[in-house]
């Protein structure tokens, strides 16, 4: 069994100005962004990591060098990575949604089939590089806590596939930035959710 504390990143410019959809745009986080990460760097004293591991965005890279004081052992992996939503990138959801309505539809109705923006990603490819990174964690890291600090996207969709919830419901999960979501992955047991938004 592994344990994670799974983060979100700090908040960026994107999501003060409206939560614009910011998928692989490498924004930094915004002063706000940089306290959240330091709050969560007192909430994660009584964790001891084994493992460091985040997004190569610099957003999420610098949430996990400030939230565990140990830039030096941050390693960033690709997988990790946001959704590329595509044409939603950098806009408002009112904005993609008044121009293109049935992209929109699409996507929440059915993600596994559907590329969020036309021509992003669909939720099975996130979910297959999701899966190839935990499932390496749990090979190679067993009986070690690890600290993961990715996206909003990513996050939801992950958690709500281990939930066994229906990956179009993936937007009934709420992860604040930069808060601490605590999970237990077992080859045996699976997962279980212990905190959300701490």
């Amino acid at each position: 069994m592994i344990t994670i504390c799974l983060l979100r990143h700090g908040e960026t410019a994107y999501n003060a100005d409206g939560n614009k959809y910011c998928g692989r745009t490498d924004i930094p986080l915004t002063d706000k962004g940089i306290a959240q990460a330091k709050r969560m760097n007192e909430l994660l004293k009584e964790y001891k990591f084994d493992q460091i591991f985040c997004s190569p965005l610099q957003r999420a890279k610098y949430t996990a060098e400030i939230a565990s004081g140990k830039a030096g052992l941050v390693k960033t992996d690709d997988r990790l990575i946001e959704v590329d939503f595509g044409q939603w990138e950098g806009k408002r959801s009112e904005d993609f949604i008044a121009e293109d309505p049935d992209s929109w539809d699409n996507w929440l109705s059915d993600p596994e089939s559907f590329k969020a923006g036309k021509t992003g990603e669909n939720a099975v490819q996130v979910i297959n590089r999701l899966d190839s990174f935990y499932n390496e964690l749990m090979d190679k890291y067993d009986g070690q806590t690890i600290l993961v600090v990715g996206h909003n996207g990513v996050n939801r969709l992950f958690m709500s596939q281990q939930l066994g919830m229906p990956l179009k419901n993936y937007r009934k999960i709420v992860q604040e930035n930069s808060a601490l979501t605590l999970i237990t992955l077992d080859k045996h047991k699976g997962f279980n959710l212990l905190k959300l938004n701490a």
